[in-house]
């Protein structure tokens, strides 16, 4: 009986098995949904989950289209380097790294620390440029530290090699990292990524787009540790398109040296299509110094020099024209059929309104005919207060003034020409009747560029002809894109204000009488013997005689000189606008400008006869040059000649003896030598010389 009572206690009710059972049950269904959640549900986020901790995406950056001169001789090229990444790997601390990275590349840790917060909001899978241009040294760091830091990925990439001494730097431009600010605020930016390399200025900004290619990727096999083990897909790059612009390199050499390091600008141009042929401003920059991140200093010192280097004065310096404006005052006084019958005494100025006007000269009586070549202020005040300040601007305005050309270059500025309505809205109050008077010469409000000029003078001198200015020729690009340019960068484009006959040799034989010898001929000294040489030249004040009274005389108050000349007279194919700021006397300008239209003319003339061009002598000094043939001393070939190779970067050539083919060179500092080019992609933008390395 005890035995039958103990089993009957240790028997389990009924209802607690159903309970165990249930809840058997339900762990088995929670453990069925789970691996449900997981195996189907996730299946996707655990598939990529792996693929990213198989296959690291490595970029292939696209090399950027090469720009060459209107004769195909190369101008920007690019050359090979290695830039230095981070890829943020998995489970792996990068942060503890950073010491030892920057140790190895040589960067300054905080700022290495700076630049990866900046890309914290990345997504992971974009590599963080960390180094560019990577020296040896530091590649050979990389290789050594493979198991320790297989974060770090080399990429080799190509970059922008640019002429020397700011060959053309404004109109070409520069690249450099996008900004923040630009992908946030600019559109066109829209799809590019943080660190992607865009053109920052001139030719290289605004054709950003034909010039950056697509850039490629290749899916590169790693282990757990990140090392690479295999390869699975390419996609490859495609190299960004070449442009060939409008500017001839011989031309922009003349205008260059013509310039010196005068701070101004020159601007040549054909006015029969617009071609830039020539675009030089003073003091100028080297591009090269963007192509890997600028140095703080060097930046800081371009940013705080009060010439303003970075400035393209061709199409932004805003200035009075001075007595460049008489061409134009010219036009509307004849136009308006007032100017044929004014004669006035010039007895050194005059009054108008109470107020002495003084002209630089006694030039006694004067006309339509001598007032251009004797540039007489006398004679524009007189007919400045004829027409008056609204019909000044209506020509002025229908001729450009105030308004952009157009040009496909970023940030040009529109001048300034007054006027009634301009007073009222800007100050609100009238204009005075004495302010048209200065406005007659070329002073008071009035602004313009130095392109504005040469289009406007070239336009007046083609009777009326005017055409939008362009630094990349036309047949380059698909018509779309061209219309896209013309519609971010509009202006006046083309222009057609037709000139009476007689009134237009009026203006354009006053014209060339400026550059004839003659006692009061403002450019006498800019003749060119044999060349049809017309123009004007122009001088603004900075400041008032009064205030220039007050002040310590010094340069900075010396005006600014122009002047503006086209070959031939009439129907003109070259326009040549120069700016020197501070010149003090107009035929300075003058003189650069014919230095220029010579060069244009010799060549010209040297084309037309099949000529070769003229020899230049050895330089008698250390000369910088882009390039090197290196011929060594050896067995010659059996057909007697012996191998040489071209060497594009950066030398410094001294003559060892008369003989100007047996040179020594040594490198200079600046970026890595670049691989072989042909001597005719160099052209006159990197000077060559054959040398014997020692």
């Amino acid at each position: 009986m005890y035995l039958d009572r103990a089993t009957r206690g240790e028997k389990i009710s009924g209802a607690k098995l159903t309970a165990v059972q249930y809840g058997i049950l339900l762990m088995m269904l929670a453990l069925a949904a789970g691996l449900w959640r997981l195996q189907v549900l996730g299946a996707d986020n655990f598939r990529v989950l792996a693929e990213q901790n198989r296959i690291r995406k490595v970029p292939l950056l696209a090399p950027r289209g090469k720009l060459f001169d209107r004769e195909n001789r190369l101008i920007v090229d690019n050359y090979p380097s290695v830039s230095c990444f981070l890829v943020r790997e998995q489970n792996h601390n990068v942060d503890a790294d950073l010491p030892m990275i920057a140790n190895g590349l040589h960067l300054d840790l905080d700022q290495l620390r700076a630049q990866l917060n900046h890309y914290r909001a990345a997504p992971g899978y974009q590599p963080i440029p960390i180094k560019q241009e990577v020296t040896p040294d530091e590649q050979a760091f990389i290789e050594a530290h493979r198991n320790e830091l297989p974060e770090l990925e080399t990429i080799d990439v190509e970059r922008r090699l640019y002429p020397r001494d700011g060959f053309a730097a404004h109109l070409i431009g520069y690249v450099g990292e996008v900004s923040e600010d630009m992908l946030n605020n600019d559109m066109r930016y829209a799809a590019y990524e943080p660190g992607d390399v865009v053109g920052r200025a001139g030719v290289e900004e605004t054709y950003d787009q034909v010039l950056r290619g697509q850039d490629g990727s290749r899916d590169v096999i790693v282990d757990s540790h990140g090392r690479e083990v295999g390869y699975l897909r390419t996609q490859h790059s495609t190299p960004g398109q070449d442009l060939r612009l409008t500017i001839d390199n011989d031309l922009q050499r003349a205008a260059e040296l013509a310039l010196g390091d005068r701070n101004g600008a020159i601007v040549a141009m054909d006015p029969r299509n617009g071609d830039i042929l020539a675009m030089v401003s003073r003091p100028s920059f080297d591009p090269n110094l963007f192509t890997v991140r600028i140095d703080r200093t060097e930046w800081n010192k371009l940013i705080t020099d009060p010439d303003h280097p970075l400035l393209n004065k061709a199409i932004q310096a805003q200035l009075a024209p001075g007595s460049t404006f008489k061409i134009l005052m010219s036009v509307a006084g004849l136009q308006e059929g007032i100017a044929q019958d004014l004669h006035v005494n010039c007895s050194g100025g005059a009054n108008f309104y109470g107020r002495f006007f003084a002209c630089d000269a006694r030039h006694g009586a004067v006309d339509i005919h001598n007032a251009i070549p004797y540039s007489c202020d006398t004679f524009y005040y007189t007919l400045a207060d004829k027409l008056g300040i609204d019909r000044i601007a209506k020509y002025a305005t229908a001729f450009g003034f105030g308004q952009k050309t157009g040009i496909d270059l970023p940030s040009e500025q529109a001048g300034m020409m007054p006027s009634a309505q301009w007073a009222m809205k800007n100050y609100h109050r009238k204009w005075y009747a004495g302010e048209t008077i200065s406005v007659g010469i070329g002073q008071g409000a009035i602004e313009a560029t130095p392109l504005q000029l040469a289009r406007i003078i070239g336009g007046i001198a083609s009777g009326g002809h005017m055409v939008r200015p362009h630094v990349v020729m036309p047949d380059q690009l698909p018509a779309d894109f061209r219309h896209a340019i013309e519609d971010t960068y509009p202006g006046t484009g083309k222009v057609d204000l037709p000139i009476d006959a007689a009134n237009w040799q009026i203006i354009t034989d006053g014209m060339a009488q400026v550059t004839e010898p003659g006692a009061f001929h403002t450019a006498g000294s800019a003749h060119l013997e044999g060349i049809d040489l017309a123009g004007k030249t122009g001088t603004a004040q900075v400041m008032s005689h009064e205030a220039l009274g007050r002040t310590d005389k010094g340069s900075s108050t010396n005006p600014n000189v122009w002047f503006v000349g086209v070959t031939p007279r009439r129907n003109p194919e070259l326009v040549v606008a120069v700016l020197w700021q501070h010149g003090e006397f107009s035929y300075y300008p003058a003189r650069i400008g014919a230095k220029v239209v010579a060069a244009y003319v010799e060549k010209q003339r040297r084309i037309a006869h099949n000529l070769a061009p003229t020899k230049q002598a050895a330089p008698d000094k250390p000369a910088e040059v882009g390039a090197v043939w290196t011929t060594p001393d050896g067995p010659r070939k059996p057909d007697g000649t012996q191998s040489a190779r071209l060497h594009a970067g950066r030398f410094f050539v001294a003559p060892a003896d008369s003989d100007a083919a047996r040179l020594t060179a040594q490198p200079a500092p600046g970026p890595r030598p670049a691989q072989a080019v042909s001597p005719s992609q160099l052209g006159v933008a990197l000077p060559v010389r054959r040398i014997r390395l020692p």
